[in-house]
C-alpha cells in the first residue's frame, strides 16, 4: 500500500504544479483516502492461494478423548474448596 500512496501523492503534486491552485492538498486529500480504501478492498478480496505464511503453522489440537484418563467410577464428588468459612 505504501508505494501506491507515494505515487498518488506524487501525481497530486504534479497536477498541482501543472494546473495551478485547483489541485492543492486541501481539495485532493479525499483522493488519497479513496486510494487507501480501494487498496484495502482489493487486498481483502484477493486470494491467499499460493502465498507462503510468515507465521509458523499451528499444531493440531489434541482431541479430548486422547491422553485424558477416564473419571473414576463410584468415587464421592470432590467438595468445592473455593470459599472457606
Amino acid at each position: 500500500m505504501g508505494p501506491v500512496i507515494v505515487v498518488t501523492v506524487g501525481v497530486l503534486f504534479l497536477l498541482q504544479e501543472m494546473r495551478g491552485g485547483y489541485f492543492d492538498f486541501g481539495n485532493t486529500y479525499p483522493v488519497i483516502l479513496i486510494v487507501i480504501g480501494l487498496i484495502s478492498l482489493a487486498s481483502a478480496m484477493a486470494s491467499d492461494e499460493g502465498h507462503v505464511s510468515s507465521s509458523p503453522p499451528v499444531p493440531p489440537a489434541i482431541p479430548p478423548t486422547q491422553g485424558v484418563p477416564p473419571p473414576p467410577t463410584g468415587a464421592a464428588p470432590t467438595p468445592y474448596l473455593g470459599q472457606g468459612r
